[in-house]
C-alpha cells in the first residue's frame, strides 16, 4: 500500500529568552491517505516517525525499516540547499539515501519561524500549515507576590477587594451644584478718601491663609469688592454655612452659584470660636443642598473629598485621605479638627469636605503651609461639632453653650503624684467662679474623669463636652478628690446643672474678669471673701524650697502689679537653680493652698511643708496664682 510521505515540521519560537518547540503536525490516521490533518495536544516531545514514514524523497525505506537516532544538528553541507519555502534541514549523522535523520529539537535549533507568520509545509510550498500559537501564562491575581522565607513574615490580612475609588467623576458632578462662593464687599472711610486692604479678622486661624486674596481692585464710591471663599447649602430653602472669617466685617455678602446665578445673603449669626457662620438667600426655586454627615464615623485612612473656590477659580474638587482625627491647632478653645492630605488651597475655606457617600463631614478651615499653598496638610473642622453650632445660630442667631464656671488645667505627672492618683487622664479644677454652676459642688484640686456618661482624657476634652451640652441640664461628674493630707484621692459623683457660657462670660467682663481661652471655661477663677488680704504683713521673710516668702502689703502690690484683690503668700525671690526657678516660679507669684489646704502667711507655709516633710512626703502640692491671676499647679519636691 502507498504510503504518503509524512513530513514533520520542526520550528521553535523564542520566548522570554527561551527558544520552546512546537508541536508537530500529524496526519489524523497515519495509516490513511486521507488528506486531512489536525493539530493534537502539545507532547513533552517530538515523537520520531512511524515505521513505516516515507522519507523525504521519492524512495521509500524497506519495509519495517526504522530510521537511524538523530545526531546533533549542523548547518548544512556546502552545495545543499533547502526545498523553496521550506525550514534547513539539520544534517543528518549518517546521510543514508534510503534511511534519512530526523533529529530531535533542541534549544536553539533550527530557524525559528517569526511570531504571527505561518511556516509552510516542506515540499511545493503549495500548502502552509500555521504554527500553533504559545499558551499565554497563567494570570496572577496578585502580580508583586509574597516573597516566603525569612527575610519577610506577614502577620496582616489586607482586604481581598481592591481599596480606594477608581473614580469619583459621578460624586463630584453631584455635588458641585450645592458648593458656592462667597464673596465680599466691605466700606471703609480714612483721611483722603481712600480705603485700607481689608484684613483677616484678628485671631483668626487662618490669619494669613487669604491675605493675597484680601487685596482687591478698587471699586467706585470707595467700594472693594473680595472674592474670599466658599460655602455650601444645607437647606433648599437657601441656608448656606461657611467660615466667620469669610464674611466677619463684611458689609455686603454674595453668594455665586455653579450655574453663575449669584444672590445677596443676609448674616443669621456666626461663631468666632468654632469660626462658623451661617448665611440665608432667597431664590425663586428650591436649590441644591447637601447634608451632614457622621464625622465619628470616619476612621484614618477613609477617602475624603474636597471641593471648593480656590484662588478664586471656581469650584474644584481634589480628593485624599483622612490623615488623623482629633488635632489641635491652638485655634481656638474647641480645637478637635480633622486633618487631611486632599488639596486645600486659599479660597477653600468654609467648603466642605466629603465622604464618598456625598455627605459633609467636615467644614475645611485652615491649612499649615510654608507656601501658602497646598503641602498636603489641611484641617477641617469635624461635622458633628459643626452640627449644634449650625443649628443653634440658624435658630437664635447665637450660639448657647453649656457652662460649669471652672478654671482647669492638665493633668501632668508631678499632679497626679501629687494628688495620690495614677495615670494623667482627666482635667484637674485649680478654681471655680464664685456663684457659678459648680461653686457648690467642686473645688481646686478635683480631677474630672468624666462628664454626662462621656469620658474626659484630658484638660481639652472637657470644654468641647460641656459647650456641646444643653444649657439648664443637669449631669452627673465623675471626679477624684483628696479628701485629706494623707490619704489619695477617691472617686466620688456630683451632680452639676448647667448654666450659659455666654452669660457667664458677660458676667466676668462686668467684674473686670478674662474670658475662657483653651483649656479653661472661665475667667479669673473667683477669690473667696474670707481669704485675708493683707497676711501677716510684720512677719520677717521665709526660706523654703528655694522661695522666699513675704508679706502682700500695699507696697509689693505696687511693686509687681499685683491687683487689690490678689490673695495669698507672696514669693518675693526664687532660687536661680532651685526646683522652684525650673517650674516655672518667678517673683511676684502667690501661694494659695498647699496640699489643697488654703494657706494665708509664710510661717503657715513652712508649717504645713515641714508635716508634710516629717510624715514622709517625698512632694509638696502648691497652689500658686500668676501675677495675672492665673491659677496651676505646681509639685515641688520636699528633699
Amino acid at each position: 500500500m502507498t504510503q504518503r510521505l509524512q513530513r514533520l515540521l520542526l520550528t521553535s519560537v523564542a520566548l522570554c529568552g527561551l527558544a520552546i518547540a512546537a508541536p508537530a503536525v500529524a496526519q489524523t490516521d497515519m495509516g490513511q491517505d486521507s488528506g486531512q490533518t489536525e493539530l493534537p495536544p502539545a507532547p513533552p516531545e517530538i515523537p520520531a516517525p512511524a515505521p513505516d514514514a516515507a522519507p523525504p524523497s521519492d524512495a521509500a525505506p524497506a519495509p519495517g525499516e526504522t530510521p537511524a537516532p538523530p545526531a546533533a544538528p549542523s548547518a548544512p553541507a556546502p552545495n545543499e540547499g533547502a526545498p523553496s519555502g521550506t525550514m534547513p534541514p539539520a544534517a543528518p549523522a549518517d546521510p543514508a539515501p534510503s534511511a534519512p535523520q530526523v533529529p530531535a529539537p533542541e534549544e536553539g535549533a533550527g530557524a525559528p519561524a517569526a511570531p504571527g507568520e505561518e511556516a509552510p509545509a516542506p515540499g511545493t510550498g503549495a500548502e502552509e500549515t500555521p504554527v500553533p500559537a504559545l499558551p499565554a501564562p497563567p494570570a496572577s491575581e496578585n502580580k508583586t507576590g509574597s516573597q516566603a522565607g525569612d527575610v519577610s513574615r506577614a502577620t496582616v490580612t489586607p482586604p481581598t477587594t481592591p481599596q480606594g475609588p477608581q473614580s469619583v467623576s459621578a460624586l463630584a458632578e453631584s455635588l458641585l451644584d450645592a458648593v458656592v462662593n462667597i464673596s465680599t464687599a466691605q466700606r471703609v472711610e480714612r483721611p483722603g478718601g481712600g480705603i485700607p486692604p481689608l484684613e483677616a479678622p484678628e485671631g483668626s486661624p487662618l490669619q494669613d491663609f487669604f491675605d493675597d486674596l484680601l487685596r482687591g481692585d478698587e471699586g467706585p464710591a470707595g467700594r472693594r469688592v473680595q472674592s474670599l471663599g466658599s460655602g455650601f447649602v444645607i437647606d433648599p430653602s437657601g441656608i448656606v454655612v461657611t467660615n466667620n472669617h469669610v464674611i466677619q466685617d463684611a458689609d455686603e455678602i454674595t453668594v455665586n452659584f455653579a450655574d453663575g446665578t449669584q444672590l445677596e445673603a443676609e448674616l443669621l449669626g456666626r461663631d468666632p470660636k468654632t469660626d462658623l457662620a451661617v448665611l440665608k438667600v432667597s431664590a425663586d426655586e428650591p436649590l441644591a443642598s447637601v447634608a451632614f454627615g457622621d464625622s465619628e464615623a470616619v476612621h484614618i485612612g477613609d477617602w475624603v473629598m474636597a471641593i471648593g473656590n480656590p484662588f478664586g477659580l471656581g469650584g474644584s474638587v481634589s480628593i485624599g485621605i483622612v490623615s488623623a482625627r482629633g488635632r489641635n491647632i491652638n485655634a481656638g478653645p474647641y480645637d478637635n479638627f480633622i486633618q487631611t492630605d486632599a488639596a486645600i488651597n486659599r479660597g477653600n475655606s468654609g467648603g466642605p469636605l466629603f465622604d464618598m457617600n456625598g455627605n459633609v463631614v467636615g467644614i475645611n478651615t485652615a491649612i499649615m503651609s510654608p507656601t501658602g499653598g497646598s503641602i498636603g496638610i489641611g484641617f477641617s473642622v469635624p461635622s458633628n461639632l459643626a452640627l449644634n453650632v449650625v443649628d443653634q445660630l440658624r435658630q437664635f442667631g447665637e450660639t448657647r453653650r453649656g457652662w460649669l464656671g471652672i478654671r482647669l488645667s492638665a493633668v501632668t505627672d508631678d499632679i497626679a503624684s501629687g494628688l495620690g492618683i495614677e495615670g494623667t487622664k482627666g482635667a484637674v479644677v485649680v478654681g471655680t467662679i464664685e456663684d457659678g454652676p459648680s461653686a457648690d459642688a467642686l473645688k481646686a484640686g478635683d480631677v474630672i474623669t468624666g462628664f454626662d456618661g462621656k469620658p474626659v482624657e484630658t484638660s481639652r476634652d472637657l470644654p468641647r463636652i460641656v459647650a456641646e451640652t444643653p444649657v439648664g441640664k443637669t449631669v452627673d461628674v465623675e471626679i477624684l478628690r483628696k479628701t485629706s493630707r494623707e490619704t489619695d484621692a477617691e472617686p466620688m459623683t456630683v451632680t452639676i446643672t448647667l448654666g450659659r457660657l455666654e452669660d457667664g462670660e458677660e458676667k466676668l467682663a462686668a467684674a473686670g474678669g478674662e474670658e475662657a481661652g483653651p483649656g479653661e471655661e472661665t475667667g479669673d477663677g473667683g477669690a473667696s471673701d474670707d481669704a485675708t488680704s493683707g497676711g501677716d504683713a510684720q512677719a520677717a521673710p521665709v526660706e523654703v524650697l528655694g522661695l522666699t516668702l513675704g508679706a502682700l502689703d500695699a507696697d509689693a502690690r505696687s511693686q509687681f502689679g499685683l491687683s487689690e484683690d490678689a490673695e495669698g503668700v507672696l514669693i518675693t525671690e526664687v532660687d536661680p537653680g532651685s526646683n522652684a526657678a525650673e517650674k516655672g516660679i518667678e517673683p511676684g507669684m502667690t501661694i494659695r493652698e498647699v496640699a489643697q489646704e488654703e494657706v494665708g502667711s509664710a510661717s503657715e507655709v513652712a508649717d504645713k511643708l515641714s508635716e508634710m516633710k516629717e510624715s514622709g512626703r517625698r512632694n509638696a502640692l502648691l497652689l500658686v496664682a500668676g501675677t495675672d491671676g492665673d491659677l496651676r499647679f505646681i509639685v515641688l519636691p520636699l528633699d
